[in-house]
């Protein structure tokens, strides 16, 4: 799971984008974070799929 602190970041850069725009450096990073947090939500969904179990 993503920590609190990444996922404050992602959305303090998100509302900089909307507001004032980003340096290159913000977008890197701002890349890199929406990466890893996408990776980990395909992760865990998957793993939630797995786990369901069809009745009939």
């Amino acid at each position: 799971m993503l920590s609190e602190d990444k996922i404050k970041r992602i959305n303090e850069l998100a509302n900089k984008k909307k507001t004032q725009g980003l340096t290159e450096e913000e977008a890197k990073e701002q890349k890199i974070l929406r990466e890893e947090y996408l990776d980990n939500f395909r992760k865990n969904f998957k793993e939630q799929l797995e786990n369901i179990e069809i009745v009939d």
